[in-house]
C-alpha cells in the first residue's frame, strides 16, 4: 500500500482570516498609517496561498511606487466616483429599493450577535467592514455574508479590472478566498452587467430612514468591540 499526501481542500480559517484582514485594510481609505503597515501586510501575505498571495503582492507593490496623493486621488475617482465600482455590496443586488434596508439590518443585526458595533452613521455592507469582521469577528457568518452578496463581489472585480485599477488584485484575492461562482451567481452577475441594480424611489427608509438617491459613499467604517 503507497501512502498519498492529502489535498488540501482550500484555505485553513486561519489563511482566511489573515487575508480577509489585510484586504480589508487595503480597501480602505490610503492614509499614512496604511503604508507604514506595509511591511506587516507583507510578512502577512508571505504566509498565505499563491492564489492570495499573487494579487495583494501586486497591489503592495503599488504601494511602493505610488504617492499618497496620487493614491488619495485614485482612490476616489475609483470608489466615490462610479457606481459600478460601489463598496457597498448591497447595493448591487437591491440598489435603492426597500429590500436593500432589510438587508442592511441583517448585517447589523450579525455583528451585535457577535458583541460588534459599527460607528453611528456608517453602513454595515461596506466590504471593508465585512472583511473585518469576517477575519475578526466571526469567521463563519462573515463568510456567509460575503456569499449572499457573492455576485456583488464578482462585479466589483470585474468592474475593477476593466477600469485597470490597482485595487483589481484585491477583489482577485477575496475571490480566490471563496468557491468559484454557482450558475446561479453567473445569473446574477449577467443580469447585473445588462441591467444594473434595481431603482426604486424610496431608498433606504427601513435602514434609520435614510434616503439617499446612489450608492452612499462614507468614511472608512470601523468596527469596534461593544462595550460591557
Amino acid at each position: 500500500m503507497r501512502l498519498r499526501p492529502t489535498r488540501r481542500q482550500g484555505p485553513s480559517d486561519t489563511e482566511l482570516a489573515t487575508a480577509w484582514q489585510v484586504a480589508s485594510l487595503l480597501l480602505g481609505y490610503p492614509d499614512e498609517e496604511m503604508l507604514e503597515r506595509r511591511p506587516l501586510f507583507r510578512r502577512a501575505v508571505e504566509g498565505l496561498p499563491a492564489s492570495a498571495a499573487e494579487p495583494l503582492g501586486r497591489f503592495l507593490d503599488h504601494l511602493d511606487a505610488t504617492s499618497l496623493r496620487d493614491l488619495e486621488t485614485d482612490y476616489v475617482a475609483t470608489f466615490d466616483h462610479r457606481k459600478r465600482c460601489c463598496l457597498y455590496l448591497t447595493y448591487y443586488a437591491y440598489g435603492d429599493t426597500r429590500k436593500r434596508g432589510m438587508a442592511l439590518l441583517r448585517f447589523k443585526r450579525a455583528y451585535e450577535a457577535a458583541g460588534l458595533v459599527l460607528d453611528e452613521g456608517e453602513l454595515p455592507d461596506h466590504l471593508a467592514v465585512v472583511l473585518e469582521f469576517a477575519a475578526t469577528g466571526d469567521l463563519a457568518e462573515g463568510r456567509r455574508l460575503l456569499l449572499e452578496h457573492r455576485a456583488g463581489v464578482e462585479l466589483l472585480r470585474l468592474a475593477l479590472t476593466e477600469a485597470r485599477s490597482p485595487w483589481a488584485p484585491v477583489l482577485e484575492a477575496v475571490s480566490a478566498t471563496l468557491p468559484p461562482l454557482t450558475g446561479r451567481d453567473e445569473d446574477a452577475v449577467a443580469r447585473l452587467i445588462a441591467e444594473g441594480p434595481p431603482e426604486e424611489e424610496v431608498g433606504l427608509a427601513p435602514y434609520g430612514g435614510a434616503e439617499p438617491s446612489g450608492p452612499v459613499f462614507l468614511p472608512d467604517p470601523v468596527l469596534e468591540a461593544r462595550s460591557s
